[in-house]
């Protein structure tokens, strides 16, 4: 009776350490960019999030609390962990709307905002629609899963578990995250935004020269060919830049 009560009571400890994990890695994997995207079916978000649990449960087991689980115990977990999970997840995935936001940016500056019409699953312009995609194509394919495991590691030292975070640190933390996913968007919109201000510097020279030319007619043309080309020109290096980005944060969280 002793070895089974004790076997039982290390199955019961080791499911109450994988459910502290699994709360916060869940909630995180439902905002994470690429693992918790709308068209990624439930089942498989699930079983994603259950695979990055046992696989960080070894690592953070340590820093987990040791007592056995109580309801108590369960309310605080359910609470504090998927808080964090969730923040954890919503930051990196400000990545994406600061890419999605740039796109919406050039399409505006070039009028290419409705080339593709509502293709995503929410409407948005076409070049935040094709930036986001190979951007997680591209995230993905550089083994994302094992980052995102990292960085979920290294948030067990950043935010000690069953422990609600300061609102004020989590607060100023969202102010600058939001501020430079802002900063990042405008950086990788910024070509497409001075090709439409020469565009429409040189329509103005061109108008005034010849005011009986339909430079409307003459221009949309020109800008359009031109912000594709210049789409395929430069979306190697705006991606590789956001990749860069990506990847600094996550080497170095909330900096």
């Amino acid at each position: 009776m002793t070895g089974l009560g004790g076997l039982i009571a290390l199955g019961t400890q080791s499911l109450w350490l994988g459910l502290l994990v699994f709360l916060r890695v869940g909630a995180a994997v439902f905002a994470l960019p690429g693992l918790g995207e709308p068209w990624v079916p439930p089942r498989l978000r699930l079983m994603l999030a259950l695979l990055l649990s046992v696989a960080i449960l070894p690592a953070v087991a340590i820093l987990l609390p040791p007592g056995p689980p109580t309801l108590a115990l369960l309310v605080q977990a359910l609470a504090c962990e998927t808080l964090i999970g969730l923040f954890l997840g919503l930051i990196l995935r400000l990545f994406v709307f600061a890419l999605q936001t740039a796109g919406t940016i050039a399409s505006q500056a070039t009028s290419l905002s409705q080339l593709l019409g509502t293709v995503a699953a929410e409407p948005m312009p076409a070049l935040g629609h094709v930036l986001s995609v190979a951007a997680l194509a591209l995230l993905m394919g550089t083994g994302f899963h094992v980052k995102a495991a990292g960085y979920l590691i290294l948030s067990y030292q950043l935010m000690p578990p069953m422990t609600l975070p300061d609102a004020a640190i989590l607060a100023q933390i969202s102010r600058n995250e939001v501020s430079h996913a802002f900063a990042l968007a405008f950086s990788l919109a910024a070509p497409f935004v001075i090709l439409s201000a020469l565009y429409n510097l040189t329509l103005g020279f061109i108008n005034k020269a010849m005011p009986q030319l339909m430079v409307a007619f003459v221009g949309a043309p020109v800008i359009t060919l031109g912000a594709m080309a210049l789409m395929a020109l430069v979306a190697p290096m705006l991606l590789s830049a956001w990749l860069a980005q990506v990847d600094g944060f996550l080497a170095s969280p909330f900096r």
